[in-house]
């Protein structure tokens, strides 16, 4: 934007990051000592890191301080402090010394008779934080992030397509129980992507499963790509700030944030898939009203909404997602934040195909009685305290849901309702400190979680063709529940170019499921420790190399209580994940390599078809990931405008557990996975051409290739897929009103994914051919 930013935006803006940390190797005798300093014209935060570096002296600030501030250099003999005053010079920032050669870069203060300007801090210890790039890069592991405008510009609409975008992400279409847009499949590193059970999931840093801990599958996700800024995925590196699940790493989506200014935007989007025999046309909106007044106050209003089918027959949905938030800048040390969601919807589930029905018509559904709704009620309050280099939060939240839907099972019509209850509270403490020559910032924090669940069944017999209801025959009632206690504790090292962070992480759990029908309760408690250590080495401002190795775990679900109760395997499952990578990012270049293992101990899978679960036992998973994006006009002016984007991850998954299936791939794990791309941007005009593509896969154990009649089982073939997108902006003068058009899978490939061990099973057609319209408008 152009226009002029209030001192309060200004402000609100500069607390929004955690802190840069800069810390200089020479001794600390020498910062008092004048010397030459010869710093060419750069970014603020480059030359700030520079300088700190070259002067020996610890330099912390907000990197958000610094964002779009450019420094003309320095040249010349100066003190630290001397130095450090001449770099901030006509920034509107100023350095204030906090220890023996230690400094701190803030706004600079204002006049006595100017009014106070007040502050929204932001989490310094949060190591998610507020999903930008400067996170990324610092970040001693795998992790990727997706920007709004990066969405936009590609084209992608689903939350689904933002995932596969991401090297070691496997997010097939919605299949089973779970194939409609109110779920979400996706695993990492070749684990079993169905519901995205062995993936910590959050939205801004809450709690997505409607239970964490006894029923973390994602069959209703209230994830609206609409209400989203970004999507951050953490692959490793983060096991001992979240969890539980953290196995499949870390996914927080983050919504979108209350404006600085009073602003009102508002984006529909419509698409069809004319090559489909069952299409409809499918219509998004998506509307943001707030702004922050000059008292610190700030609100907005999210909105995201769905109507209409895909391209299978019995895919109509309807989705509404109503966020409210709101924050208080007390002062500049104490800031308050709100959240309340209210989320439903409701969906026809197409269902999974015989070979046969497939072969007749992929489009068509079989099972035209199978529906599902839900509903989810969230609010969040948080309080933190920030001021130097301290800070303290406290986050409660409070979910309630209620999932439910009618399942043709073969010989008899369910329904399902389920209602799941979590409180929890969380609480986290930084300090940082100058300790010789390194500095140190300590982390601590708390989270209690209490859950608890009601799941029932009721069934009529196919052959009386009544849909069930609550007065019919009841053959499941149990109630879960959990209490969970989980303690971290870290140190961040800064010394010279290292950075080394020792941490653990410790889980207290007890879960319990009672069979009102039976009368029999299983319980399970276990503790568990997992330990981590990450560490990080800067070669130069732009690249860095990172290792990491931590212990990561999911616990026993509601689901697998009695069957391992029965076996004595109430214990979670464990996993040992160890990483080594490098990242580059000078601007125009953006590139990341790393390698990854994890050593899975004992795996579990639940298959729904018999209630039963499966011991898949030890697998491990290896692999290389690598992702690069480069500005053409880094090799010619006249190439201005276009970048090149690539992504693969080779993921080789293999059961360890001795036994007839020794050696075979995990299930749905694909060897080779990626994308290419080419974007041009030239002033109002954006156009993408991107591909992505997939090796083949397996649905069962046994690795079986040949396919069977009901379609659950046999080789799941590799695909490749191309999609475009153009666009353009009208500008201030139309309320710069956006219009793009774009299509997905340009050349018609059918492709396929089944679903195995589900309720639902058998073949689910890919997306074909499919154009879509966006707009948008802001004020």
């Amino acid at each position: 934007m152009s226009a002029t930013l209030s001192p309060l935006a200004r402000t609100l803006r500069q607390w929004l990051l955690g802190a840069s940390l800069t810390l200089g190797s020479l001794p600390l005798a020498m910062a008092a000592e004048p010397q030459a300093f010869h710093i060419a014209p750069t970014s603020l935060e480059a030359a700030l890191n520079q300088f700190g570096r070259e002067a020996g002296i610890l330099i912390a600030f907000d990197s958000n301080l610094t964002q779009g501030k450019q420094s003309p250099g320095l040249n010349g003999t100066y003190t630290a402090q001397d130095g450090l005053a001449a770099l901030l010079e006509g920034t509107g920032l100023s350095a204030q010394a906090q220890a023996e050669n230690a400094f701190s870069v803030q706004t600079a203060p204002t006049p006595a008779s100017a009014p106070i300007e007040l502050g929204a801090s932001s989490v310094v210890g949060d190591w998610l934080a507020e999903a930008k790039e400067g996170n990324v890069f610092e970040h001693p592991g795998a992790r990727d992030v997706v920007r709004r405008e990066e969405m936009e510009r590609t084209g992608a609409t689903t939350a689904r397509e933002v995932l596969n975008r991401i090297p070691g992400v496997n997010a097939p279409e919605n299949n089973g129980t779970g194939s409609h847009d109110m779920a979400m499949n996706f695993g990492i590193r070749g684990l079993n992507p169905r519901l995205a059970a062995r993936s910590t999931v959050l939205m801004d840093g809450i709690p997505v499963p409607f239970a964490p801990y006894g029923q973390p599958q994602l069959s209703f996700a209230p994830i609206s790509m609409g209400n989203m800024d970004a999507v951050d995925v953490v692959r490793g590196g983060g096991a001992v700030r979240y969890g539980p699940q953290n196995v499949g790493g870390i996914v927080n989506f983050v919504t979108r944030a209350i404006p600085d200014e009073p602003t009102v935007k508002g984006g529909i989007q419509t698409q069809t898939s004319p090559s489909s025999s069952h299409d409809g046309f499918k219509t998004t909106g998506n509307l943001l009203a707030g702004g922050t007044a000059d008292n610190g106050l700030g609100g907005a209003i999210l909105y995201s909404g769905t109507r209409g089918g895909d391209w299978r027959e019995h895919s109509d949905t309807q989705i509404d997602d109503l966020i409210l938030k709101g924050k208080y800048a007390i002062d500049e040390a104490n800031s308050l934040h709100a959240m309340a969601q209210y989320y439903e919807g409701e969906a026809d589930m197409p269902g999974g195909l015989s070979a046969a029905d497939y072969d007749a018509d992929p489009y068509q559904s079989t099972r035209l009685k199978d529906q599902f709704w839900g509903r989810r009620t969230m609010f969040n309050v948080g309080y933190t305290y920030q001021q130097d280099a301290r800070e303290f939060t406290v986050n409660s939240f409070f979910t309630k849901t209620l999932r439910s839907g009618y399942l043709d099972q073969g010989s008899f019509l369910s329904l399902s309702p389920r209602e799941y209850w979590v409180r929890g509270i969380e609480t986290r403490f930084s300090q940082g400190f100058a300790l010789g020559e390194s500095w140190h910032e300590v982390g601590l924090g708390y989270r209690y979680v209490n859950e608890a669940g009601h799941e029932l069944r009721y069934r009529t017999p196919i052959t009386s063709n009544e849909l069930p209801t609550t007065a019919s025959r009841n053959d499941r009632d149990t109630r879960g529940s959990t209490e969970a206690h989980a303690l971290f504790l870290d140190d961040r090292i800064d010394i010279g170019n290292w950075t080394v962070t020792p941490g653990i992480r410790y889980e207290m759990i007890d879960t319990r499921q009672a069979n009102n029908l039976t009368n029999q309760d299983y319980q399970g408690s276990y503790n568990t420790a997992l330990p981590a250590l990450n560490v990080m080495y800067h070669l130069t401002d732009s690249w860095n190399l990172y290792a990491n190795t931590e212990g990561s775990f999911g616990s026993v679900q509601y689901s697998q209580m009695p069957n391992r109760v029965a076996g004595d395997e109430v214990k979670p499952e464990k996993a040992r994940t160890w990483e080594l990578g490098t990242r580059y990012d000078n601007g125009n270049l953006q590139a990341e390599i790393g390698a990854f293992l994890i050593n899975f101990d004992n795996q579990y899978e639940s298959n729904q078809t018999n209630d039963t679960v499966i011991a898949r036992g030890e697998t491990r998973h290896q692999g290389i990931e690598t992702s690069i994006k480069y500005a053409l006009d880094g090799l010619s002016p006249a190439l201005a405008g276009f970048d090149v984007y690539a992504t693969y991850a080779f993921v080789d998954a293999k059961i360890r557990e001795d036994g007839p299936n020794k050696g075979n791939r995990v299930p749905f794990s694909s060897r080779h996975k990626g994308t290419l791309g080419i974007g041009y941007t030239d002033g109002p005009w954006q156009a993408n051409v991107d591909s992505t593509y997939q090796s083949d896969q397996f649905a069962d154990n046994a690795n079986t290739s040949s396919e069977s009649a009901d379609g659950s089982t046999g080789r799941i073939p590799g695909y490749m897929l191309f999609s475009s997108r153009v666009g353009y902006s009208f500008g201030p003068q139309l309320s710069n009103l956006n219009v793009a058009v774009g299509v997905k899978n340009i050349l018609n490939h059918e492709y396929f994914t089944r679903s195995y061990d589900d309720n639902n099973k058998g073949k689910y057609v890919g997306e074909p051919r499919t154009v879509y319209l966006q707009t948008s408008v802001a004020f």
